[in-house]
């Protein structure tokens, strides 16, 4: 089966599942279906993402369509240039993935992922014109498109963000900064210099093969320890293609997205600025964020998991922000999707504003309850939805939690398995019951 739209566009293992062929028969769909005019093309460091995008370049210009190249830049960079210019785009990355996975991200001219409806109807498209059902286009050369580069594009980008916060007061001491030898690894240490930010820069010397290899902010044990041993204000680190972003304390202690939507809620609802009153978050953010931010009047918008989910609820609630615990913040106002190095630059603003340090910020903004995930592999999870026994149990444990708890089961939007995620008052507790909801899971679906 070739890659199939998920929660965050199409991925798979590049070269055997996401193939040249399939991102050529891509670009042709999306030439066809994604609007007029010129389309803006961007990737991360993969080994994988030049050859991807030379693919989907030549599927657009064969419909006539030119290419904008954009080169390596972070994933909101592209959105953010596609919406100045008005423009369709693409992205070739897999986030936080390995250097072998990569994907294809579309966004429509507004900046914005694309809609469902968009993605099926591509979808349905892709899927014929790869059995051969519908007849690759006339093949005319006066038809065939420009491909061009464009190298003001990272650097228009990064004004932008310098722009954002100028002039804003920032936090003394040094700050470390992990760019997972991704697409972060030139933009953001650029930004923070302009900034006047005393910046240690870690895992920036992309290779092809070494996107989030231990580092970045899937792997935040490199950036804690460099922040100790450095005796560093705080430490900051991006995904591979720098659309979200978690933080570590002085201590080494890791701030999380819910913490960072807490402290950053706190704050714009103290000066008038949250709109709507709310914050959006998704089914998986932490307990203790909802009863944090229920305690100082903030109401809290929940959305299924993908931060194009928290996109839609912000625009159609005209709320000012959302995130995800991965890190994944939008400021609706400045960007329309996550923007890592926008995210570090707003906790950095705040941080020197307040003159408080991280850890004393992140520990007043909420209390975490004890949260555990365990991913069960099952041959198809979408028969989580009629598992009645795995429901019942569920049900069950919840009711064993009380109000002190909470638990969610879903379906994987990437891989083949069964999320089971429980929250309790206690560590053990916790444990317990997400391994007796896994066992039921495996039993019932394995």
């Amino acid at each position: 089966m070739p890659p199939r739209f998920g929660t965050d566009g199409i991925r798979g293992v590049a070269n055997s599942e996401l193939t040249a062929e399939f991102a050529l028969a891509l670009g042709r769909v999306a030439a066809r279906r994604l609007g007029p005019g010129a389309f803006l093309l961007g990737r991360d460091t993969r080994l994988s993402g030049a050859m991807l995008q030379a693919a989907l370049s030549a599927g657009l210009a064969s419909e006539g369509r030119d290419v904008v190249d954009l080169g390596v830049l972070p994933t909101p960079g592209v959105a953010w240039l596609a919406s100045g210019r008005a423009l369709p785009a693409a992205m070739i990355s897999a986030s936080h993935n390995p250097f072998a996975d990569n994907g294809i991200k579309l966004f429509d001219a507004g900046g914005t992922k694309l809609s469902v409806e968009t993605e099926l109807a591509i979808q349905e498209e892709l899927d014929s014109l790869t059995s051969g059902r519908v007849p690759p286009g006339e093949g005319a050369a006066t038809r065939v498109g420009s491909i061009q580069p464009d190298p003001l594009g990272a650097a228009q980008y990064a004004d932008r963000l310098v722009s954002l916060v100028s002039g804003s007061p920032m936090p003394e001491g040094e700050v470390v900064v992990d760019c997972a030898n991704g697409a972060a690894s030139q933009v953001a240490p650029n930004v923070l210099a302009r900034l006047g930010l005393r910046a240690h820069v870690v895992s920036a010397t992309p290779q092809g093969t070494n996107i989030n290899a231990g580092c970045g902010s899937t792997h935040l044990d490199l950036l804690a320890a460099e922040v100790v041993s450095r005796g560093a204000a705080l430490g900051i680190a991006f995904d591979g293609d720098a659309d979200r972003m978690l933080a570590v304390d002085h201590r080494g202690a890791v701030v999380d997205g819910d913490h960072l939507i807490a402290m950053f809620a706190a704050d714009l609802h103290k000066s008038g600025a949250l709109e709507g009153g709310a914050v959006v978050v998704t089914v998986l953010s932490n307990l203790g964020l909802r009863l944090a931010l229920g305690s100082i009047g903030i109401e809290v918008i929940e959305t299924p998991v993908g931060d194009r989910h928290v996109a839609d609820a912000l625009e159609a609630g005209g709320y000012s922000l959302g995130g995800e615990q991965s890190g994944h913040l939008i400021f609706r106002q400045h960007s329309s999707t996550g923007d890592g190095i926008l995210t570090a630059l707003k906790l950095l603003e705040l941080l020197g504003r307040s003159g408080r340090p991280l850890a004393e910020m992140a520990a007043g903004a909420m209390e975490r309850l004890p949260q555990v995930l365990v991913n069960v592999p099952v041959p198809d999870p979408a028969r989580l939805d009629g598992a009645g026994a795995v429901w019942a149990e569920a049900e069950a444990v919840g009711s064993r939690l009380g109000e002190a708890g909470r638990v969610l089961l879903r379906r994987s939007g990437t891989e083949s398995c069964v999320r089971v995620m429980v929250e309790a008052e206690t560590p053990e507790l916790a444990d317990r019951f997400a391994e007796q909801l896994a066992d039921v899971v495996r039993r019932e679906l394995g």
